[in-house]
């Protein structure tokens, strides 16, 4: 290794050599955030994307490995991909904001085959998931925010080189196969913004979770890679920001999320990014660019008991980059609703609620919900998310006027859920797809995760042919 490491080969040293001390608050979060995704996974996996996905999974790559909801079999690869577009499938699994994607529904699959495949404990599983973490959310530092706002999906982009980091955690690689590893995955990081509102964009967590898998493994098989495929002339830096990135940098001041467009590496592992910014968990199975407004119009809806015909206008001022996320104005199905403002307020408004149900293209056509679409109005700010808060305005028809400011949503580190609203949302998710007895058998497998010599129970527990359709 050079005697000046390139950020490949420092993030792979500290993949490799990192003590693993990560403290109580770091273990606690990471474990909430299995629970957290594995309850989105059950729904998720009854989704036709999922369906699909292991459709080809079965042609493509059997192996040992179990995949949520169905009793056939994987390889690592392909069980990733599988559990990873499960995950997604919804929208409503975490943000975690340094890489601005959503982390855990790539960590977690590629871990959960590696485990799966290798015999690993659940405290494997828990500090893999921590380093992959870290070395996500830097890489997501160097690239932010301009890499998400010039359109990359980071869930897709940097998740890939968080899961390589992870999974090369779990094999236990050297440092410099480590950073093969993490090199590798940048070949296999991919994904627009362009797909939002398909089936391709969970299918991005999935194709992200398979590329850390086969990167981890084919730097254990001894593959070489570039050293500069981070940060080289034609490295991520450049080709996935712009070619004005050093005019960029140069004039980024005071930026949100550590966001700096530079690779951190003379303090990667501090501070530990699980507690410095913690994560978005969602109150509700859509886009969290609309979180900060639904959180603001269900308060003054609850607090002031408003129904639709109380209401004439709702006005929406909020960071530019939240409405590009949501780009339907007007959805016609469920995965466009998804990434609707209008639609997500509208439900709101004439329903008290925002939930799974919610988002079925049977649902989006309900003519009272789509009847407030033209009610609400768009006010988009120029400023970074951090320095802009979403203000809601509410004009009654009767004159008065109602506002809402709103900095973070519901499940943020400035509002975090409780253990028991975790659990509570493991409920909801779940209850529709198993049976009590399959539910529980879950749920104890993951109360147990930290004690587990391995994830065996937790594997057998989700890779019952559940309640999705599919009883294969």
């Amino acid at each position: 290794m050079s005697e000046t490491p390139t950020p490949v080969e420092a993030y792979g040293r500290w993949v490799a050599e990192t003590d693993g001390d990560w403290g109580e608050d770091a273990l606690h979060s990471a474990h909430r955030q299995f629970i957290d995704t594995l309850a989105v996974m059950v729904p998720g996996a009854a989704e036709p994307v999922t369906h699909k996905a292991m459709a080809l999974a079965r042609q493509w790559g059997s192996g040992p490995v179990r995949a949520v909801g169905f009793a056939d079999t994987l390889s690592a690869p392909m069980a990733a991909m599988v559990n990873g577009t499960a995950g997604h499938a919804l929208d409503f699994d975490d943000n975690f904001d340094p890489p601005k994607g959503h982390s855990s529904t790539v960590l977690v699959p590629a871990i959960l085959a590696v485990a799966d495949l290798e015999g690993l404990s659940g405290a494997a599983c828990l500090d893999a998931y921590i380093a992959g973490l870290q070395i996500q959310g830097r890489v997501g530092q160097a690239l932010n925010p301009y890499h998400r706002d010039r359109g990359w999906h980071a869930t897709a982009t940097t998740g890939a080189v968080g899961a390589a980091a992870a999974v090369a955690r779990l094999l236990k690689l050297d440092g410099e196969a480590a950073g093969r590893a993490i090199s590798i995955s940048t070949s296999m990081a991919a994904g627009f913004m362009s797909q939002f509102g398909t089936m391709t964009k969970p299918l991005h967590a999935g194709l992200a979770a398979k590329a850390g898998v086969m990167a981890g493994y084919f730097a254990r098989e001894g593959i070489t890679a570039g050293r500069h495929t981070l940060d080289g002339r034609t490295g991520m830096n450049t080709l996935m920001v712009g070619p004005d990135l050093k005019t960029l940098r140069a004039r980024l001041e005071n930026p949100d999320h550590g966001h700096s467009l530079r690779f951190e590496m003379d303090h990667i592992g501090d501070p530990l990014l699980i507690t410095e910014h913690a994560f978005r968990v969602k109150r509700f199975p859509n886009c969290g660019a609309a979180h900060r407004a639904m959180d603001g119009v269900l308060d003054l809806i609850t607090q002031q008991r408003l129904g639709a015909d109380d209401i004439a206008e709702v006005h929406v001022h909020a960071p530019r980059v939240h409405f590009n996320n949501l780009m339907y104005t007007a959805p016609e199905t469920g995965l466009g609703a998804k990434f609707s403002m209008e639609y997500a307020l509208a439900c709101l408004i004439a329903t008290g609620k925002c939930t799974l149900a919610d988002f079925t293209d049977e649902a989006v056509r309900r003519p009272d919900v789509r009847a407030l679409f033209d009610r609400i109005h768009r006010h988009p700010v120029d400023a970074l998310e951090g320095h802009c808060p979403t203000e809601v305005v509410v004009l009654l028809k009767d004159g008065v006027e109602l506002t809402s400011t709103v900095t973070m949503p519901r499940g943020s580190k400035p509002a975090p859920f409780s253990d028991a609203e975790y659990w509570q949302k493991f409920e909801s998710c779940t209850a529709p797809h198993m049976t009590e007895t399959d539910r529980a058998a879950l749920a104890a497998a993951l109360k147990g995760l930290r004690r587990a010599d391995s994830i065996d129970d937790l594997a057998a527990s989700y890779g019952r042919a559940l309640d999705t359709g599919d009883r294969a």
